[in-house]
């Protein structure tokens, strides 16, 4: 049945290229918060090109992390009669804003790996399930530190919690920890806002405060250089086998946490599928527009895994930033 369904979509999809070829060309509108970390950069890459290989015309709007300006970049991109849209929103909330503003219009929308505070807005909404990819990542820190015998001291580098991701991405974080509680002393948490300064200034200060941390799980792979220039001048940022060796971890999967694997630093990385999340995302719009569907409703999550010293070498190139580093070589 499955194969039935995708046939289906596939000739709906090819029909409506056609008759969009006797009439006009294809819009879509892809509104994005920033370029500010290599998995928004990777995603872009990946949308964008797909996008245009299907000859679609795409109008790319970039809010600068200003989602007031992303507001109106979604309604300039409305007046020009665009045939669907799809949005990295710049939070939750500003997500909520957008969806209203395309259902108003009657234009079909899908969000990208940032969702809505309201799960049942009328959009097509793809996200990773952060909770589960991270709990699955410190579960596997959590095994390192049982074999210390004897307690670590925790942290964990919180996103902004405004975002959504951040909230999911610190509660598996405690949902892994709480499962063997004997093994830790009390959790300091360091804010990082998802800025790089930020989360220098906050880290640095806690391993003042507090030089026995030994155990480090970052809400994003982007904020490890920030980790690694506070634990590589106190000898902290050391491969697994050494004694002084800090157990780190984090979520996303990007370039510098595949290499860093691959040093034996980074004892694990949640992985979210970037590849599948675009085409996902991409192939539902799509079926939206061809459809006339001007309100679809769907939630759609991404499994993602766990990459670990473990399975490195069976499952290294199934993360994207793996394949990209590869790729680069």
């Amino acid at each position: 049945m499955k194969y039935l369904n995708a046939l289906l979509l596939i000739s709906i999809i090819l029909l409506f290229s056609c008759s969009r070829g006797q009439q006009g060309q294809l819009t879509i509108c892809f509104a994005f918060q920033d370029l500010e970390t290599e998995f928004w950069v990777g995603a872009h890459q990946a949308i964008t090109e797909t996008l245009t290989k299907r000859g679609i015309r795409v109008i790319e709007r970039n809010g600068g992390q200003d989602a007031n300006r992303q507001l109106e970049q979604v309604r300039d991109a409305i007046a020009q009669d665009v045939d669907g849209i799809i949005i990295i929103p710049q939070d939750g909330q500003s997500a909520n804003t957008i969806i209203g503003e395309a259902n108003r219009v009657g234009v079909p929308i899908a969000i990208f790996n940032r969702p809505p505070v309201d799960s049942l807005k009328n959009a097509i909404v793809i996200v990773a399930d952060n909770t589960r990819i991270s709990e699955a990542a410190v579960d596997f820190m959590v095994k390192q530190a049982e074999k210390r015998g004897r307690q670590s001291t925790p942290c964990i580098v919180v996103g902004d919690l405004g975002d959504p991701n951040a909230v999911e991405r610190r509660n598996g974080f405690y949902q892994a920890i709480r499962k063997n509680p004997q093994l830790f002393k009390e959790v300091i948490e360091v804010p990082s806002k998802w800025d790089a300064a930020t989360t220098f200034a906050n880290f640095e200060a806690a391993l003042q405060a507090h030089p026995e941390i030994d155990f480090v799980f970052t809400s994003s792979d982007f904020l490890y250089p920030q980790i690694r220039a506070v634990l590589e001048p106190l000898g902290k940022w050391t491969p697994s086998h050494d004694s002084r060796h800090v157990i780190i971890g984090g979520i996303d999967g990007d370039q510098f946490a595949c290499r860093m694997m691959h040093e034996g630093i980074v004892d694990a990385t949640g992985v979210q599928d970037l590849f599948f999340e675009a085409e996902t995302l991409l192939n539902e719009l799509l079926q939206a527009i061809a459809t006339g569907e001007k309100q679809p409703k769907k939630w759609i999550q991404d499994p993602g895994f766990a990459l670990t010293l473990d399975n490195l070498s069976e499952r290294g190139e199934d993360m994207w930033g793996c394949r990209l580093l590869n790729a680069g070589k």
